[in-house]
């Protein structure tokens, strides 16, 4: 999208503009998108979502393809509409683990092999976009993946474990009001991990173009972070922590933080690379647990809105983290910049751990199977309990 509306328009003031309006309506309406979607069930409610969303794709498509340009003013608007259709289907998806996993080591293992598909969805993405515009313009990427959104969302509602999801009109909404107030240290520590990964993404851009280095070495570096928070995402789905999820998620989120103050004192890029790896063995687990504790923070009829507030802390962190990197790379040394970002992260780090839960459940783990009896019944717990494409 970035490519095709940076060509159309020949403005990178009016691409950034465009994206910031997609994202800005993508990330923070999510949590409304995500409240249809308990009250009316995944398939009324992500169906539509998904056709207009691949509706308005493709009158982007057309517009950024036209020799003649399209006003700003109209790219703006069609890419904000298309950003608040965006269907949630990460957040859907892990409502729906909820229900199938019977256990909480079974479903703390669907959540790390999901963060471990989104690392490397994050990896080959880009690829696949530069064989795309190798071979034809950058708006056919935007078609494609159109196309590909309005397949994953047919698969996903006409699947047999979707069709028995019932919508929570009707049911109890006690859990619903609670969401806020039950998740706040997760969403405090995806704010952290997000605003991280976003200041980082942009700092190992500076600190390798500052060394003289091209942007294959950037690839390298920041595929050592995805590659690192895979591995952490295998790691963390087989190992049986005895440990508390609450517990977990600040030291997670601080052992983040260390690894980037630790990648400040990088004499090289190697080293740089190796810290990044080293940061990313702590994402994966730390946002596979954040969504585990969410979960279980909310009652049935409020799953989906849970993890979307935690996939919207997530992404409003990396936007925040990138824009304030941006200003800090611009005054500071790139070490001192990484060593502000470790700090900060150490921040959200300790206001996970100091939003204690009250009325926690004594595992401080993942929710409960719900079964047919208890869908409309409150979780574990009476108030709170101990993680970026936006659709997930």
């Amino acid at each position: 999208m970035m490519l095709a509306v940076t060509r159309s328009s020949g403005s990178y003031a009016v691409a950034g503009a465009v994206m910031a309006l997609f994202s800005g309506t993508s990330v923070f309406l999510s949590p409304a998108r995500a409240a249809l979607i308990d009250r009316y069930g995944p398939r009324r409610a992500l169906a539509p979502m998904a056709a207009l969303y691949t509706v308005l794709l493709g009158v982007l498509t057309v517009a950024v393809w036209r020799p003649q340009g399209t006003p700003p003013l109209v790219l703006g608007a069609v890419t904000a509409a298309a950003g608040a259709c965006t269907p949630p289907l990460g957040p859907a998806m892990r409502a729906v683990w909820g229900r199938l996993a019977p256990g909480r080591a079974l479903l703390q293992r669907a959540y790390s092999l999901d963060a471990v598909a989104e690392e490397l969805l994050f990896v080959s993405g880009p690829l696949l976009v530069g064989v795309v515009v190798a071979l034809a313009p950058p708006a056919l990427g935007i078609a494609a993946g159109a196309l590909l959104i309005a397949a994953g969302t047919a698969g996903f509602v006409t699947s047999p474990a979707v069709r028995e999801v019932p919508p929570a009109a009707g049911r109890s909404a006690r859990g619903g009001r609670r969401v806020l107030g039950g998740i706040r240290r997760p969403v405090t520590a995806a704010l952290g991990v997000g605003l991280t990964l976003g200041a980082v993404e942009l700092l190992v851009v500076a600190y390798v173009e500052g060394r003289g280095r091209g942007g294959e070495t950037v690839a390298w570096v920041l595929a050592a972070l995805s590659a690192g928070s895979a591995v952490g995402g295998l790691l963390n789905g087989a190992v049986a922590w005895r440990t508390p999820a609450g517990v977990r998620l600040p030291l997670l989120t601080a052992g983040l933080g260390l690894a980037v103050l630790a990648a400040a004192a990088a004499p090289g890029t190697v080293i740089l690379a190796a810290a990044m790896a080293l940061a990313g063995l702590f994402v994966a687990p730390a946002l596979t647990t954040a969504y585990l504790l969410a979960d279980e923070a909310a009652a049935p009829e409020a799953r989906v809105r849970a993890g979307a507030w935690v996939n919207t802390g997530v992404n409003a962190g990396a936007t925040a983290g990138t824009a304030g990197a941006g200003v800090l790379a611009a005054a500071l040394p790139t070490a001192w910049c990484l060593v502000v970002t470790g700090a900060v992260t150490l921040g959200a780090a300790a206001g996970a751990a100091a939003t204690a839960p009250r009325g926690a459940t004594r595992d401080g783990g993942a929710p409960r199977p719900v079964g047919d009896g208890d869908r409309g019944a409150a979780v574990r717990g009476q108030s709170s309990s101990p993680r970026s494409s936006p659709s997930s």
